[in-house]
């Protein structure tokens, strides 16, 4: 199967699920410079007629089997129609840099474009998720026009929020599972811009959901899930920063603390089937 880009798809795995199937593929990627993979799953639906999109972004460390082997959204997204999407989180590959710590480099890419060499060649992946991967996606399968939505977990949780509030009509709707909302003050996120953004912390701002729901708002409600036994929560997260500055601009937000639950995909599937419905109520009315 190749898209309307020329991008040639080939396809890595396919197995039956809830009626759809949950596909795997692998391209080339003209903006990260490498070969990417990407879980796709096919609801039953899209045999006879487009359906719309849902992406996914995951977290530090993961590739896109963490979703589509533990997150357990295909039954909520076969009864809803719905395509999911989940891509890797970062550019992969021999000629890619890394980095020795699990919080900088491959698997590490935090859903920005980076400046700084030696990240800058290929740490491209704002345009990756908002450009060339819908771009193969929506030209290669049965998707209905302007019909996606976005979400995450801790830093594809930070990706889908700030992706969302960067480009306010791209996206129906937008949730977020445990994610990074201030990374401009915390560990994993100082890290990370200053080797990939430098140390101009105004450039941060744009990668920074806290900063940025200041200055524009979504139409819709924002839902996040939260375990309370995280053990991110206090250093890492912050969700209450978000959640005062939603409140002080006027966003709508649904944040719910999960009591004992915790930062794992667990987690994640416990409250999956919301997330999923949440989403197909704004893409399918």
């Amino acid at each position: 199967m190749t898209s309307s880009a020329t991008t040639t798809l080939t396809q890595v795995s396919t197995t039956k699920s809830h009626g759809g199937w949950q596909h795997v593929y692998r391209h080339e990627s003209m903006v990260l410079g490498c070969m990417m993979n990407f879980g796709l799953f096919l609801p039953p639906q899209a045999k006879s007629c487009p359906c719309p999109v849902l992406y996914w972004l995951s977290g530090l460390t993961c590739t896109e089997q963490n979703f589509i082997t533990k997150g357990g959204a295909q039954e909520q997204a076969a009864k809803a129609g719905l395509i999911v999407v989940a891509p890797d989180t970062s550019p992969r590959g021999e000629q890619v840099p890394d980095n020795e710590a699990y919080d900088l480099g491959q698997g590490a890419g935090f859903y920005l474009n980076a400046t700084q060499p030696p990240w800058s060649e290929h740490f491209r992946m704002y345009d990756y998720i908002t450009s060339e991967l819908p771009t193969l996606v929506e030209s290669s399968f049965p998707v209905m026009e302007n019909r996606r939505s976005i979400f995450g977990h801790s830093m594809g949780g930070h990706g889908a929020l700030t992706i969302a509030l960067n480009n306010p009509t791209r996206y129906r709707s937008v949730s977020a599972f445990s994610p990074i909302v201030a990374p401009s003050i915390v560990p994993w996120g100082k890290k990370a811009f200053a080797a990939y953004l430098g140390e101009d912390q105004q450039a941060w701002q744009a990668h920074d959901a806290t900063c940025l729901v200041k200055r524009s708002t979504l139409p819709g409600t924002i839902l996040i899930d939260q375990g309370n036994a995280d053990d991110f929560l206090a250093e890492q997260l912050k969700c209450e920063l978000f959640e005062q500055a939603c409140s002080e601009a006027g966003q709508a937000l649904e944040l719910r603390m999960q009591k004992g639950y915790d930062h794992s995909y667990y987690f994640i599937a416990s409250f999956m089937a919301d997330h999923v419905s949440h989403h197909a109520e704004a893409l399918c009315d």
